[in-house]
Parts: structure tokens; C-alpha cells; sequence
């Protein structure tokens, strides 16, 4: 049977041909794709984020293990899409209007993917208007991703015109970025802020309280 600790190990240390091949096996010999998800590519990641909390990986390190996880789930995603399994929860996230940054945003959608969420990645430099339809189009958590401090009215900006469209209370709204912090997200009204990637994927199984 293809071994999961192997397969958590291979994500771990960011070997991407062996977490292939062994998601490939488990697959073959009939595995159940939820398990195979939560059991070897979540747990692994799990591993990654906490050694990340704890600077004992550090960016690169997470990239690269995420890099793995996603060359997993281009296999594992048709399987589990027709076996049914449901996402944690679907997060459309962004950077905001003006920012072109995207290395903190891309990690976070790395982390969140390997934690079992359907991620939508809208990219940078994103409209407020692009959000909302987000949240319209089912996205139960919108991630607002901002790197200079002159683009964080946008943030407020987005989450003022999800209020105006009426929507707000269809998704939780959580931002980070370098500059931003827990005082500026209770400022501008959002449900959550995380300072790093590990802490993102917390914050959004928080709010969905899952």
C-alpha cells in the first residue's frame, strides 16, 4: 500500500516527483482521495507551517514544499472533485487595487490549498468590484493581500463596497501584508489579520470553523 507518512515526508522535504508518485500509487491501488488529501498532503503541510511558525523553515523552504503539494494535487483534484470531497471552505484572494506584489499573497494560497481550501487566486492590482463578485460567485472567505502602506486604503475600499452591494455577510473577510495589523483590520471592519502564512491558514479554518 502507498505509505501516506511518505507521501507527508515527501511534501516536508519538497520532493515533488516522489509526492507525485506516490499520490499516483495510492490512487492506483484504490485509495480513497480524502484520505489520501488529508492524510498525506495536509499532514504535511501542517508539518511545513508549524516549522515555519517556529523559523525553522523559512520562505523558500515553504515554497518549495508547496510546490510539491500542488504537483500532488494536480493529480489528486479530478479525483477528489468526482468522489465528491468538499473543500474546507472556498477563499478568493487577491492584491489589492495599486499593489503589484504578489510573494506574500502566493504563499498564503499555497499554505491555504495545502490545508484542504479551494483557492481563487484573483492575482494583483485587484478592482474592489473583482472582490465583490467574488463573494457573489461563493467565496466564503475573501483574503486581501497589501505589501506598501499606500495601498492599504484599498483594503478599506473593498471591504466598503462588498457593504454596499449587501453582501457582506455572505463571507468573512481577513487581510494581512507587511505593513498591516490586527488594530487596522478592526479599524476598516475585517473578521480577521494574520501575519504570516502559517497563521493565515489558523485564521481562515477560525473563521469557517472548520
Amino acid at each position: 500500500m502507498a505509505d501516506m507518512e511518505a507521501l507527508a515526508q515527501a511534501i516536508i522535504n519538497g520532493k515533488a516527483p516522489d509526492a507525485k508518485e506516490i499520490t499516483e500509487k495510492a490512487l492506483a491501488e484504490g485509495m480513497n482521495p480524502g484520505d489520501i488529501l488529508n492524510n498525506g498532503l495536509v499532514a504535511g503541510m501542517n508539518v511545513v507551517g508549524a516549522k515555519f511558525k517556529n523559523n525553522e523553515f523559512y520562505v523558500p523552504e515553504v515554497l518549495i514544499a508547496a510546490r510539491a503539494m500542488k504537483s500532488a494535487m494536480e493529480i489528486l483534484r479530478p479525483q477528489l472533485a468526482a468522489g465528491g470531497v468538499e473543500a474546507k471552505g472556498k477563499v478568493a484572494i487577491g492584491t489589492v487595487r495599486g499593489d503589484l506584489h504578489d510573494i506574500g499573497k502566493n504563499l498564503v494560497a499555497m499554505m491555504l490549498e495545502g490545508a484542504g481550501f479551494d483557492i481563487v487566486d484573483l492575482g494583483v492590482d485587484v478592482k474592489p468590484e473583482v472582490f465583490v463578485q467574488a463573494v457573489k460567485d461563493g467565496a466564503n472567505i475573501i483574503a486581501l493581500s497589501a505589501l506598501l502602506t499606500t495601498t492599504m486604503p484599498a483594503m478599506k475600499d473593498t471591504i466598503e463596497a462588498i457593504k454596499a452591494e449587501g453582501v457582506r455577510d455572505q463571507a468573512s473577510i481577513m487581510i494581512g501584508g507587511a505593513p498591516v495589523t490586527q488594530n487596522y483590520a478592526d479599524e476598516i471592519g475585517a473578521d480577521g489579520y494574520s501575519a504570516d502564512a502559517a497563521s493565515a491558514v489558523d485564521k481562515a479554518k477560525e473563521l469557517l470553523k472548520v
